[in-house]
């Protein structure tokens, strides 16, 4: 491929969201450059569901993204919502199948299937790709934009920023492009980790590392208490963690992060399975048969408990084991951090984009889609749904404006 430093369009970022947008302007027969700082594309989208690639859910919607970008989530699902996202990667070649909880997965259970046949479409639209290139300072000139990087400089009459935000920098996404954005006027909402484990200093924890049970769950900010969620908690020597805490995790770690409040809480309900008058009812009888204080929750939990419980068991009192058991409290003091989020909460804030086609309210041929946006999903194919809808939107958008006649 001959080296050229002009295009029509640049997507900056070749996550999910940037083939996307490449595809979306290729086929609309813009010349297109991706710039991707790593060494391969969609190294976060490799490396999802545990290298499975949860691809989309199929009861996407906009109840599954945070309440403030709802209304930019049903604009763009409108115009490539799941019905397109199906076609697109059925018309790609890929082949998918849906799971219990309707997340869907290629067919070959491996990330690298879907890469491929993205890769193969960029092939074919003709659109071009800079690795190793990041992005270093972006200006906005008569003729369209200058893109610094370390080799010299890019020009291109549309930009649209996919880089990302800032989980999984290992992936690339650092949160380096938010300057990128601000840089014309964009107003940044607080990024923070999201679905990650949670930091706790409980006495609980350490004894119970590695300890796995099914547990009811839910998120207390302020003595408020938010929804509840059901499935794996998991001890750790540094908290607590599994999906029911990765998915309490965000409005947690909002409130910490964005110095909302610091009386963070998890209420954990360690048996789920029984309402209270029937655990109470358990525990009477189990006293009467004369069960050994120990031994009062074998069968209901694992062993290991009965050492963390031991000053509760020993009152042999069942209404004060029910209150244990049922509304176990963990006060959390952070999260993991970046390198353990599988999202990011905030990012730039999507009041300022269009909400027809992700074009900046602050500088005309700048579009910003994906991560970058203060848009998250929860677990189950939602953000990378949002990925690839955003990402098509705008690359079709863009090539469309510069394809429209001028006045």
């Amino acid at each position: 491929m001959d080296r050229t430093d002009r295009f029509d369009i640049i997507v900056v970022g070749g996550g999910g969201a940037g083939i996307a947008a490449a595809i979306g302007a290729g086929r609309g027969g813009a010349r297109v450059l991706i710039c991707e700082k790593m060494q391969k594309l969609g190294k976060k989208v490799r490396i999802s569901g545990n290298g499975r690639c949860n691809i989309y859910n199929d009861i996407i919607d906009e109840s599954g993204y945070n309440v403030e970008s709802r209304e930019l989530v049903r604009s763009m699902l409108s115009k490539f919502g799941k019905t397109e996202i199906v076609r697109f990667f059925r018309d790609l070649g890929l082949r998918v199948y849906s799971d219990d909880e309707g997340r869907v997965f290629p067919i070959t259970n491996q990330s690298a299937s879907v890469l491929d046949v993205l890769e193969l479409e960029l092939g074919r639209v003709g659109a071009h790709v800079y690795f190793e290139c990041a992005i270093t300072s972006l200006e906005r000139n008569e003729s369209g934009f200058r893109l610094k990087h370390k080799d010299g400089a890019l020009y291109a009459k549309c930009v649209i920023l996919c880089a990302g935000g800032k989980s999984y920098p290992i992936s690339g996404t650092d949160g380096s492009a938010y300057a990128l954005a601000t840089a014309f006027g964009h107003t940044l909402v607080e990024p923070v980790p999201s679905t990650v484990a949670l930091l706790s200093d409980d006495p609980w924890c350490k004894p119970l590392s590695g300890q796995k049970i099914q547990a009811g769950v839910s998120f207390s900010i302020n003595g408020e208490p938010g929804p509840r969620t059901e499935g794996d908690f998991l001890f750790t020597d540094y908290g607590v963690s599994g999906l029911t805490v990765l998915d309490s995790s965000e409005e947690i770690s909002i409130a910490l992060g964005r110095g909302l409040s610091t009386d963070t809480a998890l209420v954990v309900d360690l048996v789920p399975f029984m309402h209270e008058d029937e655990l109470r009812k358990e525990l009477q009888q189990r006293l009467r048969r004369k069960f050994p204080s120990d031994k009062l929750l074998a069968g209901l939990l694992p062993p290991k408990f009965a050492g963390v419980l031991a000053p509760v068991l020993e009152t042999r009192n069942p209404h004060t084991i029910v209150d244990a058991v049922k509304r176990k409290t963990f006060r959390i003091t952070g999260t993991r951090g970046w390198n353990d989020a599988e999202f990011t909460a905030g990012g730039v804030d999507h009041r300022e984009v269009d909400g027809r086609t992700l074009e900046s309210k602050k500088c005309p041929g700048l579009y910003l889609a994906g991560e970058i946006l203060d848009v998250n999903g929860k677990r189950g194919g939602f953000n990378l749904a949002w990925a690839w809808s955003s990402g098509y939107v705008s690359g079709q958008h863009a090539a469309e404006s510069l394809a429209a006649p001028r006045h």
